[in-house]
């Protein structure tokens, strides 16, 4: 069956249109150095990456794995941050099975602004829990997107299930 279903994010553009931070969000200096608001939504740090949850989710429990170096361009990761981004996108994967059961997931990366990325020249991956129906009529006829937690309590499950289900790089 083939779908040609335009998949709808009207809640994307409070990101597009909104003011943007000087500094990127994703940097190793915001991260590690200060008790930003993004502090609260870093699920996990590693060695050369981290994983934080998506202040402007596609879905619940969206998560982003970056490294912690300011780079656009995949082909400039070193081999270890390469292998580290993917051992915790798979390790996302996991603890995002157990804590949400979703159906299914997308997970890429958008490189450059023209492929939909909001930080061009911040690398990270998303991963996405996909639910059978979590496309409805709330975001698409009423501009409205259900996120049924703060992001801060489901960063809070979801790194205590990391802590159980991970085991450590």
């Amino acid at each position: 069956m083939s779908s040609n279903r335009p998949l709808w994010a009207p809640w994307r553009i409070e990101f597009i249109r909104g003011e943007k931070e000087e500094e990127c969000f994703l940097c190793d200096n915001e991260q590690k150095n200060s008790a930003s608001k993004e502090e609260a939504l870093i699920i996990y740090r590693g060695k050369t990456c981290f994983v934080i949850i998506n202040r402007y989710p596609y879905n619940s429990g969206h998560m982003m794995v970056s490294p912690y170096r300011h780079i656009g361009d995949i082909e400039k990761l070193s081999i270890e941050e390469r292998h580290e981004l993917m051992d915790l996108s798979v390790d996302c994967k996991k603890v995002l099975q157990a804590v949400m059961n979703p159906d299914a997931f997308n997970m890429g990366f958008n490189l450059g602004n023209a492929a939909g990325a909001g930080i061009a020249d911040h690398l990270h991956m998303h991963i996405v829990p996909r639910w059978n129906g979590d496309t409805n009529f709330m975001p698409v006829l009423a501009d409205t997107r259900c996120v049924p937690e703060a992001l801060e309590e489901t960063a809070e499950i979801l790194r205590k299930t990391w802590r159980q289900t991970s085991p450590p790089l």
